[in-house]
């Protein structure tokens, strides 16, 4: 099966987690012209292809040739084992966002503890009286 280069070019994108909108804005496209690149609408000029390769931290000569797609594949399935590594990083950085905010909840409590203390004490030095409410017993 012989895979067009707009393909190759979708496929390396995709890969590396960019969207069309990302790789307009570092070709220095509108987005409508990089998504007509890779559906084949526009023709693709060798400074263009460069630019391309650039972003894609690959050589213009990987986008033509063949070989590049089948080596992909073989990346593709060394990315399985990488996806597990992924969600357990994943799950570690979840679980340090749950301490974040467990520490954010804490060190609200205790600033609002010390600004009643410091009202308490200024009240006090100021000689401002202070009354206590009833609490119904």
């Amino acid at each position: 099966m012989k895979t067009s280069i707009e393909e190759k070019i979708r496929l390396h994108r995709l890969q590396r987690g960019l969207s069309q909108e990302n790789m307009a804005d570092l070709l220095n496209l509108s987005t409508t012209a990089y998504g007509d690149i890779e559906r084949g609408k526009t023709d693709l000029t060798l400074s263009r292809l460069n630019q391309i390769a650039t972003v894609l931290a690959l050589s213009p000569l990987a986008l033509l040739s063949e070989e590049a797609i089948q080596a992909q594949v073989v990346e593709q399935k060394s990315s399985q084992d990488t996806s597990h590594e992924l969600e357990t990083l994943r799950l570690v950085v979840e679980k340090q966002q749950v301490e974040l905010d467990k520490l954010r909840l804490e060190t609200d409590y205790w600033k609002r503890k010390y600004d009643d203390r410091i009202a308490l004490e200024l009240a006090r030095t100021l000689g401002i009286q202070q009354t206590r409410e009833r609490i119904g017993f």
